[in-house]
């Protein structure tokens, strides 16, 4: 009784969502483009490199020229504050007066030395407020042009570095997108797989119910006329009840997966998947030595490996500039004039100089210096070490992947040939048990022989897919029409 009221509340369940949804019809490719173009996860994948596509636009600025403007608008000082007169005294004096001043300056870092060079112009104007027996005035200080520069020496130079290094982890962010996307497609195969295995395998148990409600129904009337023992008749009842529970069981099973593939395609309304099995495979061959060159030149991981390197060794620049004196050397030319009147303070500048050498030399830090330049060549070869086994294994996942993808195809096309006997010697056998030929104990061989050929089959289809995808995935190669899957997306619009 209870799998009866189940299969009935589950079969009415099933039948309401399915009124309600409308039914889409797909093929695993068309299930693959309709996820790279819908599915949340792409969104994810392209807000990711947007993101990075910004950070690497930020750090070209870095090597562009800075144009700045700055003002003082106005800086108004009315206090009584202490002044240092011409003999040395400090008095109190009551001052009143506003400053003003505007200035626009450029500067450029310079990638080859690591230091910087600067121009800048400003105005200045300072208006004495009157009071008491002071009458009150205006002056201006101009500077037309100041040039200097910024020079480290001997020191580490990060801008060096990093022209080096952020391109390249750019370059992995947009083909981590690629292994995003193609991630995508594998996972949209392995749900579309779930939905399609759930489709067979509620048809099957349909089938499998109509046939034993059948057989249940002519066992009764073999029961009846004394041909039959009860035993058998209730052997074939528990059969008919299990097709029941089987039928329920199946039916949640599709409105589980068929849930996870919509969502995972971003479908809003509820909908009823008609999948279409990929019975079909691609004929090509696959040579390992050019999957292998294919996923060196197309896979995030070749350039992760070349960044890590480049990264260890930076820090061994790092490290190797704390050590021993520390040089530093600027310079400044400028020319400046004063006067009562906006245009005097432009006449007859007078220039200005200053150069200075700085020199910083450590006397004891009692081994911190080297122990960090250790600590840095350490991890230098620590990072070498871990690129080296990361590169073996990345290879090696590649050639076993196409070994293995090429043995999938035969194992398929033996599962479809076992599922087909197995079909054909069921019906052989519900025929025979329905003139009374064979005992029902041959029948449920033949129907349990039937299932395993039939998810073998599903499964070794299933199988080969989703090395397909996995493939095109490791090698960011389309081997089926031998083109690469580099997606460059337009970002930063």
């Amino acid at each position: 009784m209870r799998i009866l009221l189940s299969t009935i509340f589950s079969a009415l369940f099933f039948y309401s969502l399915s009124a309600q949804a409308d039914t889409l019809r797909l093929s695993l490719k068309e299930a693959v483009a309709l996820a790279q173009d819908d599915a949340p996860d792409v969104q994810i994948a392209y807000t990711a490199l947007s993101n990075n596509y910004w950070r690497y636009q930020a750090f070209l600025a870095n090597y562009r020229p800075q144009i700045n403007f700055g003002s003082t608008l106005p800086n108004l000082n009315r206090s009584i504050e202490a002044v240092t007169q011409p003999d040395g005294r400090d008095i109190f004096i009551n001052r009143s007066l506003m400053r003003n001043s505007v200035n626009i300056s450029l500067e450029q870092d310079i990638t080859l030395t690591g230091g910087s060079v600067f121009a800048t112009t400003s105005l200045q104007r300072i208006d004495l407020f009157a009071a008491g027996n002071n009458p009150g005035a205006v002056s201006y200080l101009s500077t037309p042009l100041a040039i200097g520069f910024q020079q480290p020496i001997f020191a580490f130079n990060a801008l060096k570095w990093d022209k080096r290094i952020q391109p390249l982890a750019f370059e992995e962010a947009e083909r981590s997108y690629s292994e995003d996307m193609e991630g995508v497609a594998y996972q949209a195969s392995v749900l579309f797989f779930e939905v399609l295995v759930a489709q067979l395998n509620l048809e099957a148990a349909q089938r499998d119910k109509a046939d034993a409600d059948t057989l249940l129904t002519i066992s009764k009337g073999r029961f009846d006329a004394g041909r039959i023992a009860e035993t058998e008749l209730l052997q074939i009842e528990l059969n008919s009840m299990n097709a029941d529970a089987s039928v329920a069981e199946n039916q949640l099973n599709l409105q589980t997966s068929t849930e996870r593939l919509r969502n995972f395609l971003g479908i809003r309304h509820p909908v009823h998947f008609q999948l279409i099995p990929p019975v079909e495979l691609p004929v090509f061959e696959i040579d390992a030595g050019l999957a292998l060159e294919y996923a060196r030149a197309n896979r995030s991981e070749a350039i992760a490996f070349e960044r890590q390197l480049l990264e260890a060794e930076r820090d061994v620049a790092a490290a190797q500039g704390n050590v021993g004196p520390d040089f530093s050397i600027n310079g400044y030319f400028g020319l400046s004039q004063t006067g009562p009147q906006i245009g005097d303070a432009y006449v007859q500048p007078l220039d200005q100089e200053q150069v200075r050498l700085g020199l910083n030399i450590p006397i004891a830090d009692w081994g911190k210096a080297r122990a960090q330049l250790e600590i840095a060549h350490s991890n230098q070869q620590l990072a070498q070490l871990q690129v080296a086994q990361e590169r073996v294994n990345f290879e090696r996942e590649v050639l076993i992947k196409v070994q293995q993808f090429s043995l999938l195809r035969n194992q398929v096309q033996l599962a479809l040939r076992a599922y087909e006997v197995a079909q054909k010697r069921l019906e052989i056998t519900r025929k025979r048990y329905r003139i009374g030929k064979i005992l029902v104990t041959d029948l449920n061989i033949a129907i349990s022989e039937e299932a395993n050929a039939r998810r073998a089959y599903i499964t070794a289809l299933r199988t080969f897919w989703l090395a397909y995808y996995d493939l095109r995935r490791l090698a960011l190669y389309d081997f089926e029409n031998n083109e690469p899957l580099l997606d460059r997306p337009e970002v930063g619009k």
